[in-house]
């Protein structure tokens, strides 16, 4: 596995622990940023396409599938720039900076693996 993929894989492993807090104890989260928790189904739902989305990414990067690398890097940043627009407008709490913080620096990282393993 190459030094992206890894980085994609641990991101991965991130995501698929998300999804799964919050398919089974969704008011953890919600609660950890500030958003009223639920009952609904909608959060369980949420919680099912991000454990999707985590397999996802597990299986790139068991495939070494650099492609797939480099979209990433587009939907990390879009995420982070999403969020700050969710905040800048009052929909959403700061806290939710952290998550898209972790989601951009895990990008960069994976940029950073990326750009070293086309200089080797």
């Amino acid at each position: 596995m190459s030094y992206a993929a890894k980085t994609v894989f641990a991101f991965g492993v991130y995501m698929l622990g998300q999804g799964i807090i919050l398919f089974f104890i969704p008011n953890l989260l919600l609660g950890m940023v500030g958003l009223p928790l639920a009952n609904e189904v909608w959060v369980r739902v949420l919680g099912i396409a991000v454990t999707v989305l985590g397999f996802f990414y597990i299986m790139a990067a068991r495939a070494d599938f650099a492609p797939f690398f480099r979209w990433t890097l587009v939907s990390r940043t879009f995420q982070l720039v999403a969020f700050a627009g969710l905040v800048a407008t009052g929909l959403a709490s700061p806290i939710v900076l952290a998550f898209a913080g972790i989601e951009f620096l895990s990008g960069v990282w994976t940029f950073f693996a990326l750009r070293q393993s086309s200089a080797a």
